[in-house]
C-alpha cells in the first residue's frame, strides 16, 4: 500500500459539510490539525458519533475554558532542554514536536504552539545528560511522535543510547502503528535499525497509542508483526475517553484484540485535565467502573492492564472507587513513595487526583529544575503552531 497523503487543512475534508468546516476552522487556528487519508477511511461518516472521527476531527468543546496547558507539570521535570528526568531510572527525550496524528485529547497540546519549545532538533544535551547518569536504565523517545523522525536520525539516537552500557530499555512512544502502519512495514531501513538495536538482553519497546478496536486493521496487524519479527516488543496505552471508548464492550474488545495480536495491554489512563479536553472527561468513578467491566470480559492476558493517573507527583494507580471513597497507591513516585496506599473521599464529579479532598496531604508541588524551559500553564491563548510537516 502506498504511503498515505497527509492533510493539514480541514477545508480539504469533503466529508465534513461546509458549514461545519467553517465552525471548526477557528479550532484549527488554535490547535493543530493533521490527519491522513488512510486514517480518514476508518471513519463512518454517516455516524455523527463515530469514535474514530472524534479522535482526530476538531470539536467545539476544545475552545471551552477548561484545564491547564501542562496538567502534570512536566516543566518541572526538565534537567536539560529536551530531556525530562522525573523518576530515578527513567529519562524522556522529547525528540519531536510533530505527531502522526494530532489526537484531539492530546495531553501535550502545548507542544503545538509557536511560543513553546520543548522538542529539540539537537538531542545532544539530553544524550549527554543520560550518559552521565548511570541510574537511568530506560529511555523513552517521545514528543510528538518518535516514529515521525526520519529513520537515519532515529538510528543515530538509538546507536548513541546503545553505546551507554547502563541503558537497557529504549521505548518509542508512537501512534504510527495504527495511524500509518505502512511507515513501519514498508520501511526496511527502520526494521533493520530495530533488528540491530533490539537485542535479547536490551530490548526496544514500542509504546503504541491505540484507543479503539477499529484501529486494529489488517494493515495495523501487519505492522505489529513486522515489529515483532524485528525484535521489538509492542505494548499499548490509552486514556479512557468519553465518547470514544467509554463502553465496557468496546474496551473489552480492545483488550482482546490487543492480546490476540501479541500487543500487551499496559495502561488505561485517566484523561488529564488539559486545556481543550473537556469533552473527553469522565469522572474517576465512571472510568473505574468501565475498566472493571471491560476486564471482566477478557482473559487474564487482558487483565494485566492498570488504570492510572499520570499526576505531577507520580503514576497513581486506581485500585477501587467504592462507596464514595477512592482507593489509590503510587505505582511510580517522584518522591520515592512507591506503593504508598491512600484512601480519599471521592465526590461523584471528581475527575483527577487534585479533585479529591485531602489529596494535598500526600504530595507537594515540585519546583522547576531548570530555567531553560518556560512554564506553559500561564501562557496566554494564541494560535497553535501551524505544523504542516510530513515525514
Amino acid at each position: 500500500m502506498a504511503q498515505p497523503k497527509y492533510i493539514t487543512d480541514i477545508d480539504k475534508i469533503a466529508n465534513i459539510p461546509e458549514t461545519e468546516r467553517k465552525r471548526l476552522k477557528q479550532i484549527t487556528e488554535k490547535f493543530v490539525f493533521r490527519v491522513n487519508d488512510y486514517y480518514l477511511n476508518l471513519i463512518n461518516w454517516e455516524d455523527p458519533r463515530d469514535p474514530i472521527k472524534k479522535l482526530v476531527i476538531p470539536n467545539e468543546g476544545e475552545l471551552a475554558e477548561y484545564g491547564r496547558w501542562d496538567a502534570s507539570d512536566e516543566d518541572t521535570n526538565y534537567v536539560v532542554p529536551g530531556c525530562q528526568h522525573k523518576y530515578r531510572t527513567t529519562a524522556l527525550l522529547i525528540v519531536s514536536e510533530v505527531c502522526g496524528a494530532y489526537c484531539r485529547y492530546c495531553f501535550r497540546k502545548r507542544l503545538f504552539r509557536n511560543d513553546v519549545k520543548e522538542a529539540m532538533s539537537d538531542v545532544e544535551p539530553g544524550l549527554a545528560y543520560i550518559a552521565k547518569h548511570p541510574e537511568i536504565n530506560n529511555v523513552l523517545l517521545t514528543g510528538g511522535d518518535s516514529l515521525i523522525l526520519a529513520t537515519p536520525k532515529l538510528r543515530m539516537i538509538l546507536e548513541r543510547l546503545r553505546e551507554m552500557e547502563h541503558v537497557k530499555i529504549i521505548r518509542l512512544g508512537s501512534k504510527i502503528p495504527v495511524f500509518n502502519p505502512m511507515r513501519i512495514y514498508e520501511d526496511e531501513e527502520l526494521l533493520e535499525t530495530i533488528r540491530t538495536y533490539s537485542t535479547a538482553d536490551k530490548r526496544i519497546y514500542v509504546m503504541a497509542h491505540i484507543n479503539h478496536p477499529r484501529e486494529i486493521t489488517p494493515e495495523a496487524k501487519r505492522g505489529f508483526q513486522a515489529l515483532h519479527e524485528a525484535g521489538a516488543i509492542v505494548v499499548n496505552q490509552t486514556p479512557v475517553l468519553k465518547g470514544i471508548n467509554d463502553d465496557p464492550a468496546v474496551l473489552g474488545e480492545l483488550l482482546d484484540r490487543l492480546s490476540w495480536a501479541g500487543v500487551t495491554p499496559y495502561y488505561f489512563f485517566i484523561n488529564r485535565p488539559v486545556a481543550g479536553n473537556r469533552d473527553f472527561v469522565l469522572s474517576l468513578e465512571e472510568a473505574y467502573r468501565i475498566v472493571e467491566q471491560a476486564k471482566a470480559r477478557t482473559s487474564g492476558l487482558g487483565k494485566r492492564v492498570r488504570l492510572s493517573m499520570s499526576h505531577t507527583s507520580g503514576k497513581i494507580e486506581i485500585l477501587a472507587v467504592e462507596d464514595g471513597k477512592a482507593y489509590l497507591k503510587y505505582h511510580q513516585s517522584r518522591d520515592d513513595e512507591y506503593g504508598k496506599f491512600m484512601v480519599l473521599d471521592c465526590p461523584k464529579d471528581a475527575a483527577w487526583f487534585d479533585d479529591l479532598p485531602g489529596n494535598e496531604k500526600f504530595w507537594k508541588k515540585p519546583k522547576k529544575k531548570t530555567n531553560e524551559v518556560v512554564s506553559v500553564n500561564e501562557l496566554p491563548d494564541m494560535p497553535a503552531a501551524r505544523v504542516a510537516r510530513s515525514r
